[in-house]
C-alpha cells in the first residue's frame, strides 16, 4: 500500500490491532489508530453511531479517505445461555457486531461517494463456527459478524470494495488477562493447536496486511489459528458425558 492510501485500524491501541499498526507504520504507510483505550489518533466507540460519524470525519480532515479499514475492536465474554443477562448480550452484540457493521458501512458510504476502492477486514473468530460452552454469546456475535462480512462483500463488490475477516483462534492479546500459559485450560490449547503453541497479535497482523493486498478475494473468512479450527479446541464429547452424569445424579 502506498503511503498515500492511507489505513485506519479501529482498536488499534492494544493487542491484534497495536501489531497491524506497527507493521503499517514499520512499511512507511499512514495509519491513524481509532480506539477508546490507550492514546488512539482518533477516540472512537464503536458502540457509539455519532462517534463512528465524529471519528470518520476527523480521519478525512487528517489523512483523507483510508483504503484499507482494519476493525480488531472486540469484547471477549464468558457466560451460560441460561443465566445470561440481557444487558450483558446487548453489549458483547452491540461491540463486535453492529460495531463494526457502522464503521464498514460509513466507510463503504464515503467510498461509494468518492469512486474510490478499498478494502475492509474485520476480525471474527474460529468461535465463530466452533461451539463453546459458556461462550454462548461471544460465539454468536462473531459468527453472526462472520455472516455480515460475506453479505458485505457482495453487496459493495460492484463499488470495488472488498470485505473479508480473519478467523484468530486463542491469541495472547489482553482480552487473555493475566491467565499463565503452559498449563491448564491454556496448556490444553496449546497442546491441540497442531503447531503447538498459542497465536501471538503478529501471527494475525502478519494475515490482515497479506489480505488487504489479495486483490481477487472477497467474502472470505481466513482461519489464522495455527491450525486449531482443525478440531474443536475443548473436549465436547467428555464434558457433555460429564454434564449428563451431573443431572442424572
Amino acid at each position: 500500500m502506498s503511503d498515500a492510501a492511507g489505513a485506519v485500524v479501529v482498536g488499534g491501541a492494544s493487542g491484534i490491532g497495536a501489531a497491524v499498526v506497527d507493521m503499517y507504520r514499520a512499511r512507511g504507510a499512514s495509519v491513524l489508530v481509532w480506539d477508546i483505550a490507550g492514546k488512539p489518533d482518533v477516540e472512537c466507540d464503536v458502540a457509539d453511531p455519532d462517534a463512528i460519524d465524529r471519528a470518520l470525519a476527523e480521519t478525512l480532515d487528517l489523512i483523507g479517505l483510508p483504503a484499507q479499514l482494519t476493525i480488531t475492536a472486540g469484547v471477549g465474554h464468558v457466560g451460560m445461555l441460561l443465566d445470561e443477562p440481557v444487558e450483558e448480550w446487548d453489549r458483547v452484540i452491540a461491540v463486535n457486531t453492529r460495531g463494526p457493521w457502522l464503521v464498514m458501512r460509513a466507510l463503504a458510504k464515503a467510498s461509494i461517494a468518492a469512486s474510490a476502492p478499498a478494502s475492509f477486514i474485520a476480525t471474527s473468530s474460529v468461535s465463530a463456527r466452533l461451539v463453546d460452552r459458556s461462550m454462548g454469546t461471544y460465539c454468536a456475535s462473531k459468527a453472526a459478524l462472520s455472516m455480515l462480512v460475506k453479505v458485505a462483500a457482495s453487496e459493495w463488490a460492484p463499488h470495488n470494495i472488498r470485505v473479508n475477516a480473519v478467523g484468530p483462534g486463542v491469541t495472547q492479546t489482553p482480552m487473555l488477562g493475566e491467565a499463565p500459559t503452559g498449563r491448564g485450560w491454556w496448556g490444553a490449547v496449546e497442546d491441540r493447536t497442531p503447531l503447538g503453541r498459542l497465536g501471538q497479535p503478529g501471527d494475525i497482523a502478519q494475515a490482515i496486511l497479506a489480505l488487504h493486498e489479495l486483490e481477487w478475494v472477497t467474502g472470505q473468512v481466513l482461519e489464522v489459528d495455527g491450525g486449531l479450527a482443525l478440531h474443536s479446541p475443548i473436549d465436547a464429547y467428555g464434558e457433555n458425558m460429564r454434564q449428563g452424569a451431573e443431572v442424572n445424579r
